[in-house]
C-alpha cells in the first residue's frame, strides 16, 4: 500500500465548489480497484487548507492502473479546475509507527 497526500490552498470563494467537485469525483475513486480508501480534510485553523489522502494498492496501481482508466478520466474531469491550487502532491509509505483502531 502507498498513501498519496495532496495539499490544496483554496480561496474562500471557491471552497463550496471545491468540496462539491470532490463529492462528485469520489464515485470514480470508489469504483477503482486500486483505491483502498480516501478522505478529504479541511484545516480547522486555516479553512482554505485542505488535504486529500488516498490509499492506493501500490504506486504502480495508482500511476499506471488508475491513471490509465476510465475512472481517472471521470475523476479528473470533476477536479481539473483545482489542479492549479495544489501546493504539494506526494506518495508516502506507511512506517511501523502507526495505530488503527
Amino acid at each position: 500500500m502507498i498513501v498519496e497526500y495532496i495539499r490544496y490552498s483554496i480561496p474562500e470563494a471557491d471552497r463550496e465548489e471545491f468540496e462539491a467537485a470532490y463529492r462528485r469525483a469520489q464515485a470514480a475513486l470508489t469504483r477503482s480497484p486500486h483505491c483502498l480508501a480516501y478522505e478529504l480534510s479541511q484545516c480547522v485553523e486555516d479553512h482554505g487548507s485542505y488535504v486529500l489522502r488516498i490509499e492506493w494498492d501500490s504506486a504502480e496501481g495508482h500511476l499506471q492502473g488508475f491513471r490509465s482508466s476510465p475512472e481517472f478520466r471521470e475523476f479528473f474531469a470533476n477536479v481539473r479546475s483545482f489542479v492549479g491550487a495544489i501546493a504539494e502532491m506526494r506518495h508516502y509509505e506507511v512506517t511501523s509507527v502507526c495505530l488503527r483502531k
